[in-house]
Formats: C-alpha cells, structure tokens, sequence
C-alpha cells in the first residue's frame, strides 16, 4: 500500500463522520453530502500525489469548505437558468398562494417556534440534536444515521426518545 493510499485511509477512517455530518447539515440531501464527502478524499489525495501535502488534516475542511462554495456558485446558476422557464401565469399562481399561506405574522411565529425548539434541543448536545434533526426534520433512517455515528439502532431511539421528552415537556405534547 502506498504512503498516499495509508494515508487517505486513516484521513477516512477520520473524517468521513464529521464531514458527511458537516455536508449534511448544510445541503439538506444525504446522496449529495456522500458524493461532496468522497470528492474531498478524492481532492486531498490529488493535491498529496502533486504537492506532498504535509498537514492533510489541515486540508480536509478547507477542501470541504471549497466544495460548498462550488457548489452554491453551480446551483446559483442553475437557478438563473430555470428562471427564463417559468410563464407568467405560474409565477401568478405561486404568489398567490406564498402571499394567502404565509403571512408575514405566521413566518415570524414560525421562526421564533424553530428557534425556541432548536434551543431546546441545544440543551441536549450536539449529538442528540443532530440526530434528532436528521431523524424528524430530514426524514434520515434510524439505521443511516447510526451508521453515519458509527452507533447502534437502539442509540439512535434512545437519542430521539430523549429529545422528544425533553421537548414535550418543554413545550406540552401538542408542540412536538
């Protein structure tokens, strides 16, 4: 095995968990946050092969961090592409419907209710909430985000159990 390959593993064996955590959080889609996670890999190795990096732990976030501004430069353009798409009476109809549905009272109530349950949540660790979050918010399978940790099923359950006490107990059962 070569020094690149030995070392790409142990960075593996390392990050991949922080990074998939990382990438999920901010792009929302687990397919997405595997493929930004093996391309850092794949970048850190080709700047190992041509630079003979000496701090790649020092590398890894930062490669991590370039991809997601990549990747908002490409949806950004993606966007203002399908805008030109769109006909006049579509754009109407959404308006419509944003402007009857969400009133500027309901968004605000609904920010401060995201707000107050995130900070209940904070309260538990950082685990607990991510997995809580994966789990209820992102719709993320108990045995993808044990496999994500690196922890069993019944961690997971047990971590969502407790944050959806804490949380109807905090905020009556309606609530959660």
């Amino acid at each position: 095995m070569s020094q690149g390959a030995e070392l790409l593993g142990r960075l593996d064996a390392r990050f991949r968990g922080p990074l998939m955590s990382f990438f999920l959080r901010r792009t929302g889609d687990r397919v997405e946050a595997e493929d930004l996670t093996q391309e850092v890999f794949v970048r850190l190795l080709g700047a190992i092969e041509r630079e003979g990096v000496r701090d790649a732990d020092a590398m890894v976030f930062k490669i991590a961090g370039n991809l997601l501004r990549d990747r908002a430069r490409r949806v950004m353009t993606q966007s203002r592409a399908h805008i030109g798409e769109f006909d006049d009476h579509l754009i109407s109809a959404l308006t419509r419907e944003f402007i009857e549905e969400h009133s500027p009272e309901r968004l605000v109530l609904a920010r401060v209710e995201v707000s107050a349950v995130l900070g209940a949540l904070d309260e538990l660790g950082e685990r607990t909430k991510d997995i809580y979050v994966l789990f209820r918010l992102e719709g993320m399978k108990q045995r993808q985000i044990a496999a994500l940790y690196g922890i069993g099923i019944s961690t997971v359950e047990r971590e969502v159990a407790r944050a959806t006490l804490h949380l109807a107990l905090r905020f009556g059962s309606e609530g959660v």
